[in-house]
């Protein structure tokens, strides 16, 4: 396969950056997008160019780095996986191909594809977490949950972080990240105890990083690589109002 890249090069958070053309050949079908763009930056290294940079690590789908807009789509054009599970074989021989970061105030790009995603993590700071004594695992292990209960709060203890739900809204909305990590705890009796100061402090630090409102569109929900419901948006709503009450009749 022959393609034309145009991905976006940036120097550091303050440079304009812009789109740079780039042509690579013989790229097997059964590349995954990473591999393509390694061949790409050995290229670029032989000519003694600065090669292109992104974020990977695990490469498995798991660790939610690989975040790339392509084509206009957060991890690009299939759905439930991430750009380490893209093969090429989702491509045509001679595509043009846009590559871009994540596009949030909230996520500032340091260099080319990578942007600053540490903003997620002042979220989990904040309260995703359970901070009281819940015993050991075999205690924990005792206390019955049922099926139904469970197999959602990991469905919600899914999602990895990667962003996509952000880079997919038109407002750059984190609330189904935030919710997600509310709910995998909100559901569970171990997180019962902290439940309403940890929505009134995750939804607080998620708007103090610039986070956009939630547009109830659903794009997150169709792009995220783990397909987190939108039902959990609906029960942070929930816990949130709850949380409120409480704290006003305290």
């Amino acid at each position: 396969m022959n393609l034309t890249l145009h991905i976006w090069r940036q120097k550091n958070s303050t440079d304009k950056g812009g789109f740079k053309a780039y042509e690579v050949s013989n790229i097997s079908p059964d590349m995954s997008f990473l591999e393509m763009i390694d061949v790409l930056n050995e290229e670029l290294t032989h000519k003694g160019e600065d090669p292109v940079h992104f974020d990977h690590d695990c490469r498995e789908g798991i660790c939610g780095t690989c975040s790339m807009v392509i084509n206009g789509r957060p991890h690009g054009p299939k759905q439930a996986i991430t750009t380490c599970q893209l093969h090429m074989r989702s491509f045509n021989d001679g595509d043009d191909i846009t590559i871009e970061p994540w596009r949030a105030k909230a996520f500032p790009v340091v260099k080319d594809l990578i942007v600053d995603r540490s903003a997620f993590d002042r979220i989990i700071q904040a309260g995703g977490y359970v901070s009281i004594n819940t015993g050991g695992a075999p205690d924990a292990n005792e206390i019955p949950i049922p099926k139904r209960i469970a197999d959602e709060a990991m469905d919600a203890a899914a999602c990895i972080g990667c962003g996509a739900c952000v880079a997919a809204c038109k407002n750059a909305s984190a609330m189904l990240f935030t919710s997600a990590k509310i709910s995998q705890l909100a559901l569970l009796p171990q997180g019962n105890t902290e439940r309403h100061s940890r929505v009134e402090k995750m939804i607080w630090q998620m708007e103090e990083e610039g986070f956009g409102a939630c547009t109830n569109t659903g794009a997150c929900e169709a792009e995220c690589p783990k397909e987190i419901s939108l039902v959990h948006i609906a029960r942070v709503h929930r816990e949130y109002m709850a949380a409120k009450v409480s704290s006003h009749n305290v």
